[in-house]
C-alpha cells in the first residue's frame, strides 16, 4: 500500500510539471522559413552591393554569374520546400549562401577600385586640359609674333609712289 500513494504522488508531480512548464517547440517549417529569410537577405545585400559597384563603373560580370547561380540554388530550395522535402531545401539554401560567399565584399572592393580609377582619370583629364590650353595660348602668341614681324617688314619695306594726278 505504501507504493500506491508514492506512485500517485509521483504521477501528480509529473502531471503538474508538464502542465506548468511551457514547452518550447519549433516546427520544421519555422526553421526553414527562417533559413529562407536569412538567405534572401544575404542574396539581396549582395545584389545591392553589385549594383552599386556597377554604377561606379566596375566590371561585375563575374559577380553577376555567381549571383545568378545563387538565385538558381534559392529557386531550387523553394521548389524542394514546396515539395515537402525540407532537408533538400535546406541544402540548396546553404548552397545559395555559399555561392554568394564574399560577393558583397568583392563588389565593395571593385567599387572602390572603380572610384579610384575614375578619380585618377579625372585628374589626368584636368591636367591634359590645362596643358592643352597652355599649348594653344603659347602657339597663338608665337603665330601672332611671326605675323606681326612679317607685316611690319612688308609695311616698312613699301616705297611710297607719287601718282601722276597729284601735284
Amino acid at each position: 500500500m505504501t507504493s500506491w500513494p508514492k506512485l500517485l504522488m509521483i504521477s501528480a508531480l509529473f502531471f503538474l510539471l508538464q502542465v506548468s512548464i511551457p514547452w518550447v517547440t519549433a516546427s520544421n517549417a519555422n526553421v526553414v522559413t527562417g533559413v529562407f529569410i536569412e538567405t534572401e537577405e544575404v542574396l539581396h545585400s549582395a545584389y545591392a552591393a553589385v549594383l552599386d559597384a556597377e554604377r561606379a563603373g566596375a566590371n561585375v560580370s563575374v559577380l553577376l554569374d555567381r549571383l545568378n547561380l545563387a538565385g538558381e540554388y534559392l529557386s531550387e530550395a523553394y521548389f524542394w520546400y514546396r515539395s515537402g522535402d525540407s532537408e533538400t531545401a535546406n541544402r540548396f539554401a546553404g548552397l545559395c549562401r555559399d555561392a554568394v560567399g564574399n560577393v558583397r565584399n568583392e563588389a565593395v572592393e571593385l567599387m572602390d577600385a572603380a572610384k579610384a580609377a575614375g578619380d585618377a582619370e579625372f585628374v589626368e583629364t584636368v591636367f591634359e586640359s590645362i596643358v592643352g590650353v597652355i599649348v594653344i595660348v603659347v602657339s597663338c602668341y608665337v603665330v601672332w609674333l611671326i605675323f606681326k614681324r612679317r607685316y611690319r617688314r612688308q609695311v616698312l619695306g613699301l616705297k611710297p609712289e607719287v601718282g601722276s594726278s597729284e601735284s
